[in-house]
């Protein structure tokens, strides 16, 4: 048991450590691991019963798997389904194989090449995401990928974790491999069984009570229960937790169970990155420098060139491909968790396995340095030269027009042939160039800046057109003008229900989504292609309108609440059926 000087050095050690490194705008996972280095055996020698720290923080792993199953919702995999499961198993597939064939090159059996190769594949959610978070760059096209990727890592490492132990079985004395995967199956189907039955109906009985320490005692046992239950069978701990957080991930308990076991899975996987630190042999600094070195660097690279390469056959606009590929080069948390189980079950050698963890020790440290690096290279030498925004004319005009793509150029058309004034601003330097071409009147500018709006006319105009094709910056635009333009009404282009949410929550009101008139364009031709009379035709795409408006308003109200928000879609699926029912039963 680790005793309360001990517990007092580790909490002081992270408290300083990452408090540093936070300030210094670097990971906090990063700090753990330097406060282990600074407090274990090749530091200051503050504790030394590594193994018994490392079984304690161990259950912080068990906890984030819980949390990631919870947040696996269908739907929101089966949204993100191109990128999570098909760049995502690329990059896996891809780098596990790479890695896995230059370790075996240099010596390591297949086995254990497997095993380095998929280990140093995975990246850290945690610290990428943090990165771009920091960065402002989750939103962006490489940052989306990059989301959907560790998405896929996430879901990638649970059969890594169930399978060590049974390949580690293969051995005469630990049974045959099919005994293994017998178990397996029979955890999942008790997992899964057991928590139809029991497990939902106990927590609402437990919610009753209305006691939040309960609920929380609670939640813990679950993730305890579910995890002795396959560790009992010799499968991880981990693997149970996360069963037990996928089957729960569309229930009403979410959203409190997450939230009540954050701190538990905050502090203990911090204290598992802090094990890691002082259980890193620092001693391969002075032995084996070049070849540390060297490791790290390789993989780096060889994952750099090879998500970069998978970024452009997955149509990255762009440098996205790059910044992908420079995005994912580190190691991650579950490197950690896989050599140190494959060393336990004697698929590594000690030796192996603490050189591939300083390794993506070294890695993580270097990954968000390498981001900033390449991009401050291509900002200052690779950049293509970028134009000063225009100047705008001041004069008045009722409109403004935000973003002059294929939208705002339609909208500024029918504006001109009635002879009504507008300024049009766009933010991109060669597309500005291009329309020009054809005699419109637009300037560079970026429209979510408040002095480029100012000096469009916000101030006197009447309306604002937001057609803007990125929804970050559309978003962002739509907040500026209503807070400091309040009389300025806007109408905005929306690319789907996510971005008209997003468009109302900053308080426009005239959102108009893409491709929507259009569809329903077609849908009445079709109809009257099918024999209906142009006016019945007509009829009927003004009511799905109309119904499908109220739909839009309805889940709004409930957009948070995802339970709430797939029961108000049914209803409102079945109420339209209901109403075109009516219709082809009435008499005419």
């Amino acid at each position: 048991m680790i005793s309360l000087a001990q517990t007092a050095i580790l909490l002081a050690a992270a408290v300083v450590a990452v408090s540093l490194f936070r300030f210094a705008r670097l990971s906090s996972i990063l700090g753990y691991v330097a406060a282990g280095l600074v407090i274990g055996p090749w530091g200051l020698n503050l504790i030394g019963d590594i193994d018994r720290i490392l079984q304690v923080s161990e259950f912080g792993i068990v906890l984030l798997l819980f949390i990631i199953g919870l947040e696996l919702q269908p739907t929101r995999l089966w949204v993100m389904r191109r990128i999570v499961f098909g760049l995502g198993t690329a990059q896996v597939a891809l780098c596990a194989v790479l890695l896995g064939a230059g370790a075996w090159a240099l010596g390591q059996p297949p086995l254990a090449a497997a095993v380095i190769g998929f280990g140093l594949s995975l990246s850290s959610t945690p610290l990428v995401l943090q990165v771009l978070a920091e960065r402002g760059q989750l939103k962006t096209q490489y940052g989306r990928a990059a989301f959907g990727i560790l998405l896929f890592q996430d879901l990638a490492v649970l059969p890594a974790l169930a399978l060590l132990p049974l390949l580690a079985g293969s051995h005469p004395a630990s049974g045959p491999w099919w005994a293994g995967l017998l178990k397996l199956l029979a955890v999942i189907a008790v997992v899964i069984g057991g928590g139809r039955l029991l497990l939902r109906p106990a927590l609402r009985i437990v919610a009753r009570v209305r006691v939040g320490e309960v609920f929380t005692a609670a939640a813990l046992l679950t993730v305890i229960a579910t995890a002795l239950l396959a560790s009992l069978v010799g499968l991880s701990m981990a693997l149970g937790a996360f069963l037990a957080g996928v089957l729960l991930a569309d229930s009403e308990f979410r959203h409190e169970l997450e939230a009540d076991l954050e701190p538990f899975k905050g502090l203990l996987l911090g204290l598992f990155f802090v094990a890691v630190g002082m259980s890193a042999n620092l001693g391969l600094l002075k032995s084996e420098p070049l070849t540390l070195l060297a490791l790290t660097g390789g993989f780096l690279l060889i994952k750099i060139i090879a998500v970069t390469a998978l970024g452009k056959l997955a149509r990255q606009r762009g440098d996205s491909a790059r910044r992908l590929g420079f995005a994912l080069p580190a190691g991650g948390e579950f490197a950690f968790v896989l050599f140190t189980l494959a060393a336990r079950e004697s698929i590594l050698d000690a030796a192996t396995s603490d050189l591939l963890i300083l390794a993506v020790t070294l890695s993580m440290m270097l990954g968000p340095l390498l981001l900033i690096a390449h991009d401050s290279i291509i900002k200052r030498w690779l950049a293509p030269p970028q134009q000063p925004y225009d100047a705008i004319e001041e004069h008045d005009v009722p409109v403004i027009i935000a973003g002059f793509g294929r939208f705002g150029q339609i909208v500024a058309r029918v504006l001109r042939v009635k002879g009504l004034p507008f300024t049009a601003l766009d933010s991109s330097q060669t597309h500005v160039d291009f329309v020009r071409r054809f005699g419109n009147k637009v300037y560079y500018g970026d429209a979510s800046r408040l002095d480029l709006l100012r000096a469009a006319g916000a101030e006197g105009a009447q309306i604002l057109v937001l057609a803007i094709d990125d929804v970050d910056a559309s978003t962002r635009t739509a907040v500026l003008a209503r807070e400091q333009f309040p009389r300025l009404k806007i109408f905005a282009r929306a690319r789907n229900r996510q971005h008209a949410f997003a468009l109302m929550d900053a308080g426009v009101r005239d959102v108009i989504r893409d491709t929507y008139g259009s569809s329903l364009e077609m849908a009445a031709s079709v109809l009257e292609a099918l024999g209906e009379t142009p006016a019945k035709a007509r009829e009927a795409v003004r009511r799905f309108r109309q119904h499908d408006e109220a739909t839009l308003a309805a889940q709004y109200q409930v957009k948070d609440d995802e339970t709430k928000f797939l029961a108000t879609t049914a209803e409102s699926a079945q109420q339209l059926e209901r109403l075109f029912e009516a219709d082809r039963t009435t008499p005419e």
